[in-house]
């Protein structure tokens, strides 16, 4: 019963999106959209703020997940056989921002999820991205390189996707070569942290970082995110 509930709460928003879409070039992911939406799609206002509270904001958020579903599924279908490690993240950042239809709801999510009361649901949304990259390509770290794979590549996507925002490149060429050039940039830091560590100069001084380093581990729920509120009590 739960599924099937489940499924149609599903099933409503997906009708509630796809009508927000038309209207979202025009008025942002705002009221407006989302009073539209109801209409074209010919939801009752109660039940679809029932689904979606905050109105364009969850259905911002849901246009969003759906962009990471597409994503994955993607990765699942293609054959990334023989990549390197960093071209499948190359691989899958772009398949991210291949599966949007529509960059105009993107520029108008991004401007409203860096307002300060949405800053956490952005950050939250982002988050989630790349969390779902790692764990697609098999990241199996449980300590403090969970967090730290994470936030890498959180700059690595935010910088790229702000990029691709403006650009008019032929087939986005110009936005694949830039994340190119950011995950060099990961690559030669993360370079230059095992020299560190492996310098026998220095490890007298690491051993006090290294300790508390080791004492961090990866969340034990999935909840348990950056942009997450803690449970109420």
């Amino acid at each position: 019963m739960k599924t099937e509930h489940k499924q149609a709460q599903n099933a409503t928003t997906d009708a509630l999106l796809d009508a927000a879409l038309m209207h979202v070039p025009f008025d942002g992911w705002t009221e407006a959209t989302f009073t539209a939406a109801c209409k074209d799609a010919d939801v009752d206002a109660v039940l679809a703020r029932a689904i979606c509270p905050r109105g364009a904001v969850d259905l911002a958020l849901a246009y969003h997940a759906r962009g990471d579903a597409l994503m994955l599924q993607r990765l699942k279908s293609e054959d990334l056989t023989g990549l390197r490690f960093r071209d499948k993240i190359a691989a899958a950042i772009r398949y991210r921002l291949e599966a949007v239809d529509d960059k105009e709801a993107v520029r108008r999510g991004t401007t409203m999820l860096t307002l300060p009361q949405y800053a956490a649901d952005g950050a939250k949304a982002i988050w989630g991205t790349v969390d779902a990259i790692w764990n697609a390509l098999g990241d199996g770290s449980d300590d403090i390189n969970w967090y730290t794979k994470r936030a890498s590549l959180s700059a690595v996507y935010t910088a790229t996707v702000l990029y691709w925002l403006g650009d008019d490149s032929l087939e986005h060429q110009a936005s694949w070569d830039f994340l190119n050039r950011r995950i060099d940039n990961v690559m030669q830091f993360e370079k230059l942290k095992a020299e560190v560590q492996a310098n026998p100069l220095l490890k007298p001084f690491l051993a006090g970082p290294n300790w508390l380093a080791d004492q961090i581990k990866r969340p034990q729920v999935a909840e348990d995110l950056p942009g997450s509120l803690p449970p109420r009590r």
